[in-house]
């Protein structure tokens, strides 16, 4: 399944304008269902004005999310690290102005807002990126997978 977003359209009738006022910016954007068949919008695929072409994961974007919530500092002054995010999906999209989007995850997390050069960066350096969140997790001994809830049967038992 992929859907062609409705503001592909606008950022596509937009384009002189947002030329004018930002060197780089999409030319199309596409939420992506992973895998194929289903209606789990894990990715989100980005063509820029340059050629350049990018899909991001759901999980990267939410753990790369530039909102101040996901830049929360611990007590030694070190970024904490966005856990449990590996099964996120992309609930939404939405244009903000000419410059950004903003994505809304099914963790109810939508206060990030992408703005082009943002996203082109995180583009040109995911896999840099992603092994560093990775490594990062390992080293502190996290995980991307979601905590395992407890059933009530096993609450209940001593």
């Amino acid at each position: 399944m992929l859907r062609t977003l409705a503001i592909a359209g606008r950022l596509h009738a937009h384009a002189r304008s947002l030329a004018t006022t930002a060197s780089i910016y999409p030319t199309n954007i596409v939420l992506r269902a992973v895998p194929p068949a289903t209606r789990n919008l894990k990715a989100l695929e980005v063509e820029f004005n340059n050629g350049e072409k990018f899909m991001y994961s759901a999980e990267f974007l939410r753990v790369k999310s530039p909102a101040a919530d996901s830049q929360r500092r611990s007590a030694r002054g070190e970024t904490r690290v966005v856990t449990g995010r590996r099964h996120v999906a992309i609930m939404s999209v939405e244009p903000i102005g000419n410059y950004a989007i903003r994505i809304s995850f099914d963790d109810l997390h939508d206060t990030g807002i992408y703005t082009w050069n943002y996203l082109h960066s995180l583009g040109r350096n995911k896999f840099q990126l992603m092994r560093e969140y990775i490594k990062s997790l390992r080293q502190q001994s996290l995980s991307r997978e979601p905590p395992h809830k407890k059933s009530t049967v096993e609450r209940d038992l001593p």
